[in-house]
């Protein structure tokens, strides 16, 4: 029987794992794929607080593990089948077993599109990016490419503008969905009803195939490309039957991270963030984490880890 089982070993997950494991609560975290998630497959991360020069997505999580396995707390790779979390003791089924614990946090994080562009997963870091606050700053007087339609797609071109040479952004839709009001962007030029083909390149981006709206197949020239296609999903199929989950399927939570079942709770990209950045999902699960320690010892209060 565990204190606490948390789902998901990426930047909220792990963090939760930091907190949990050092207040003395038996942690543990199952992990399917520990190397797949958004964080893992960043090239190049400088803005993490506390960590200096560049480190990639996947050197800054294996550092976030090591410290949360130092206060005890244990990693498992499987794959999850079920869970039970209406009961008082959560239940996890796996394919390696079943688990107890009397709290759970899920921290999936959210599931990508079934289907990439030809040539993003084998540029992805080699110039293919999902985040633009994370790499803009790479892409400094260079040009890059954002493929987009929604209002996130938007923010992040308006990061990137900030940075990039030339800004193409190439919008699949009629529209950006969601938006009413389309920005003056510095340096952009907006190809609407364009069809992203594939993303050429073989060590490194080199440019992007695209049918326009006339139907002629054209190769931009960019040195980068960022992709924010609808499709992104919160990973939240295990409970979307057993706790309250909004219209877009994201974990109904308040200020500390709990859901309406108690003793369940979630952090990062499960829950509707403004943002998503490494740093707002360890955020979240620190506090997620501090809140199971309230529920375990039934506090009045959190109690902040000061020591």
């Amino acid at each position: 029987m565990y204190d606490v089982i948390i789902i998901g070993g990426g930047p909220a997950g792990s963090s939760a794992a930091i907190y949990t494991a050092r207040g003395q609560l038996k942690t543990l975290v199952i992990d399917k794929a520990p190397y797949t998630g958004a964080l893992a497959l960043t090239h190049k991360i400088a803005n993490y607080p506390g960590v200096e020069g560049e480190w990639t997505g996947k050197e800054l999580l294996e550092r976030f593990r090591s410290q949360a396995q130092s206060f005890g707390a244990e990693y498992i790779q499987t794959t999850i089948t079920a869970v039970d979390v209406e009961d008082d003791v959560k239940t996890v089924f796996t394919a390696d077993g079943i688990y107890e614990a009397k709290s759970i946090i899920f921290a999936t994080g959210s599931k990508g599109r079934n289907r990439m562009l030809p040539g993003e997963e084998r540029l992805l870091g080699k110039g293919v990016s999902i985040c633009a606050t994370c790499d803009g700053a790479f892409f400094e007087g260079r040009s890059v490419a954002v493929i987009g339609d929604s209002e996130e797609a938007l923010e992040e071109a308006a990061a990137l503008a900030k940075f990039a040479e030339r800004l193409t952004f190439i919008v699949p839709r009629e529209e950006l969905q969601g938006v009413d009001h389309v920005p003056e962007l510095p340096k952009t030029e907006w190809l609407f009803r364009t069809k992203p083909l594939e993303i050429v390149g073989e060590r490194h981006v080199e440019g992007v195939k695209v049918r326009t709206r006339e139907g002629q197949e054209q190769l931009l020239d960019v040195d980068g490309v960022f992709v924010f296609l609808s499709g992104s999903k919160p990973g939240t199929e295990l409970i979307k039957d057993q706790v309250p989950l909004d219209d877009d399927g994201f974990m109904i939570l308040d200020a500390l991270m709990q859901s309406p079942v108690p003793g369940v709770f979630g952090a990062g990209e499960v829950r509707r963030t403004p943002v998503k950045q490494a740093v707002v999902a360890a955020a979240d699960g620190a506090i997620a984490a501090m809140a199971v320690d309230k529920y375990i010892h039934k506090r009045a209060q959190v109690l902040p880890q000061y020591k």
